[in-house]
């Protein structure tokens, strides 16, 4: 499986850009899956439901299951704040892909995503891990970069550079995980 983190601050526009890349890779017969990082509490229970019930029994974890999807709940015992191997080995192998939005400050290898019109500052300067940018106005970034410059706007162009590049996002769990 391949993996390819999309970092950058709020607005920029990462959850519009994965939401476009997760078509654009499916077009070509391939299996896509997605890791967000969330910054503060969420739910994805709603409160009445079995499982919502159970949860607020005390239940460390809730596996709800269907003939159509999968989704298991785990309650931390104590905040902390996830690690993103840990997560993605929590995933189904079989993926081709695995997008994965959010956690900026991992050794992952991320497509930096940022837009002109805000005043967020960028991080590929500081940050080895940042591969490529997508922007919508190159000419606007702060500081020169070597880096791939990619099209925030065209999908399909920064799914064919991700593929072009397949290697370098090549996952290997054993490397991080021991």
């Amino acid at each position: 499986m391949k993996v390819v983190a999309f970092a950058g601050y709020s607005g920029a526009g990462k959850t519009t850009l994965v939401e476009q890349l997760i078509p654009a890779f499916k077009a070509l017969g391939l299996r896509v899956s997605v890791l967000k990082h969330a910054h503060h509490r969420f739910d994805v229970d709603h409160p009445g439901k079995d499982s919502w019930r159970h949860r607020q029994a005390g239940a460390f974890e809730v596996l709800v299951a269907s003939d159509r999807r999968l989704a298991l709940m785990r309650e931390y015992e104590r905040e902390h704040e996830p690690e993103v191997h840990h997560l993605l080995a929590e995933l189904s192998p079989v993926v081709d892909w695995v997008l994965v939005e959010g956690f900026r400050h991992s050794d992952l290898p991320k497509v930096e995503v940022w837009r002109a019109d805000t005043s967020h500052p960028v991080c590929y300067p500081d940050d080895p891990y940042v591969v490529a940018i997508a922007t919508d106005d190159a000419s606007r970034l702060p500081q020169p970069t070597g880096l791939a410059l990619l099209d925030l706007n065209a999908p399909e162009a920064v799914r064919d550079w991700l593929l072009a590049q397949g290697s370098r996002f090549e996952y290997q769990s054993e490397t991080y995980l021991g």
